[in-house]
C-alpha cells in the first residue's frame, strides 16, 4: 500500500518561497501520474500541478504557471513543488496525489487521484 507524506509547508510572507515535498513509501513512484492539489478555507479543492508518468512532463494551472516547479527525484522516491514568488492567495493546505491507475498517464482532475497525501499548510502573509 503506497503511502504519501507531504513536507515542507510553513508560514511566508508574499514575495517568498516554499519547497513543498512528497515522499511516497510502499511503491516507486518514477511510473505514476502525480499531482498537487490545494483546498483553501470555505473553497474547493483545486489543481496546482501534475507531472506525466514516463516523460515527466509537466502541467500547470493558470495560477501556477511561471511561479512554480514541478519535479520528481526517483531516487528518492519524492516530487517536490518549488513555489516562488507568493501570493496571499496561495495560502491553502497542499494535498500531494498519486493515480495508481495504468491508464491515468497525466490527470488534473482530482477524481483521477486515488492515494493522497494529508496535507501541509502554507500560509503567505501579506
Amino acid at each position: 500500500q503506497v503511502q504519501l507524506v507531504e513536507s515542507g509547508g510553513g508560514l511566508v510572507q508574499a514575495g517568498g518561497s516554499l519547497r513543498l515535498s512528497c515522499a511516497a513509501s510502499g511503491r516507486t513512484i518514477s511510473g505514476y501520474a502525480m499531482g498537487w492539489f490545494r483546498q483553501a478555507p470555505g473553497k474547493e479543492r483545486e489543481f496546482v500541478a501534475a507531472i506525466r508518468r514516463g516523460d515527466d512532463y509537466t502541467y500547470y494551472a493558470d495560477s501556477a504557471k511561471g511561479r512554480f516547479t514541478l519535479s520528481r527525484d526517483n531516487a528518492k522516491n519524492t516530487v517536490h513543488l518549488q513555489m516562488n514568488t507568493l501570493k496571499p492567495e496561495d495560502t491553502a493546505v497542499y494535498y500531494c496525489a498519486l493515480a495508481s491507475a495504468a491508464y491515468t498517464s497525466l490527470a488534473t482532475v482530482a477524481r483521477e487521484y486515488d492515494v493522497w497525501g494529508q496535507g501541509t499548510q502554507v500560509t503567505v502573509s501579506s
